[in-house]
């Protein structure tokens, strides 16, 4: 059956042509061309939102078919994505995949991204760093774990990799306004405020963890500063659970709500689902 045949409510098949790619980018020059080149394998449409880089980051993609928005000081990861979720929905993309600017996402796995999103129609998805977790730092790894259980309450279930900015986007979810919190604290929030305002949950697909290893910088450091962003994070959780209220009911929908994960290989969907903690007495 044709998209033009198909039922008035029947959810729209994502594929290369009406999925748009945003890649935020800050001061990304040393991967940038890498990237994108990657993605426009995948996409037809991809949106680079070049946020004040002073690199060259925007010469070094120039002559490649990518609409690129400039802002002409930095606003943050947070501005970046709206900025490019505002132009992918213009040009009609009926979902929005990000990745990031710094080579750390493999352009390949976009694709495995939407077949999950075909698979579970309306869900936000979330590529989930664990495949080869042990490449990735214990400080990193056990600080979005924490994350993972704090985003948790906000959205009333659990999610796998909360914090990983590989992810497709419903074009329902990307076009929600007033979605508070910025640079990191904006991808935590549009998972709640998605979840609050649309009842939309996560699905996370496995990727692989790509870091930097010992004696090699294959990637530039992270913008993410940990302590810094964690805590603003969860300042951010704290204060919205405290004014909805409703503690323990939130908790109970946490605990019967474990991750959803989507791979078809079995090597993770297999495993037990990981249990919230259980709450003192």
């Amino acid at each position: 059956m044709t998209e033009a045949a198909a039922p008035r409510n029947a959810p729209v098949r994502l594929h290369r042509d009406n999925v748009a790619v945003v890649i935020p980018a800050l001061n990304e020059a040393l991967r940038i061309r890498e990237v994108v080149s990657g993605a426009l394998a995948q996409c037809a449409l991809v949106i680079v939102v070049d946020d004040g880089s002073d690199d060259g980051t925007a010469e070094r993609i120039a002559d490649l078919p990518a609409v690129l928005l400039r802002h002409p000081q930095r606003q943050g990861k947070g501005a970046s994505l709206r900025d490019g979720f505002a132009e992918a929905l213009r040009r009609g993309a009926a979902a929005v995949a990000t990745m990031d600017g710094d080579g750390q996402h493999a352009a390949e796995d976009i694709a495995r991204l939407i077949d999950s999103g075909n698979r579970h129609p309306g869900h936000i998805v979330i590529g989930a760093r664990l495949r080869k977790r042990a490449a990735q730092p214990t400080y990193r790894r056990l600080a979005n774990d924490f994350a993972d259980w704090g985003v948790a309450w906000g959205t009333g279930y659990q999610v796998a990799d909360s914090q990983s900015g590989q992810r497709l986007y419903p074009a329902d979810v990307a076009a929600l306004e007033q979605v508070p919190g910025e640079d990191f604290v904006f991808e935590a929030q549009i998972l709640m405020s998605a979840a609050q305002r649309l009842g939309t949950r996560c699905v996370s697909v496995p990727i692989e963890s790509r870091y930097n290893v010992e004696g090699e910088q294959a990637y530039r450091a992270s913008h993410f500063k940990p302590l810094r962003d964690f805590s603003r994070i969860t300042a951010h959780i704290v204060l919205q659970c405290l004014r909805r209220g409703r503690v323990a009911q939130v908790y109970r929908s946490i605990r019967a709500h474990p991750p959803l994960i989507d791979d078809p290989s079995g090597e993770f969907a297999a495993q037990p689902a990981r249990k919230a903690p259980v709450a003192p007495r």
